[in-house]
């Protein structure tokens, strides 16, 4: 059986800028209103949405954090060789 994931992200350079973000997450701001406005990934456009996608097809420390996420959680510092990622997990 397939595992499938449904996450949205934003991609950040700076391991400060995080926190920034975390910051604003918690004072009300929407998730993809930040992604549009700060992420580094194509993604920003459509607000960080990744979309559905199988387990096996992102990178091992992005999945990593997913698997030990529940449903609509917020991870930070997610380090990647892309940069930091701070991570909503959808489904």
């Amino acid at each position: 059986m397939t595992v499938y994931y449904n996450a949205k992200h934003i991609l950040l350079s700076e391991v400060d800028d995080t926190d920034y973000i975390m910051d604003q997450l918690n004072n009300g701001s929407k998730f993809e209103d930040l992604a549009r406005e700060f992420s580094e990934c194509d993604s920003a456009t459509q607000g960080g949405d990744l979309g559905r996608f199988p387990a096996g097809t992102m990178l091992p420390e992005f999945e990593r954090a997913l698997y030990h996420m529940q449903v609509g959680e917020v991870k930070s510092k997610v380090k990647t060789k892309f940069g930091y990622h701070i991570i909503l997990r959808l489904e």
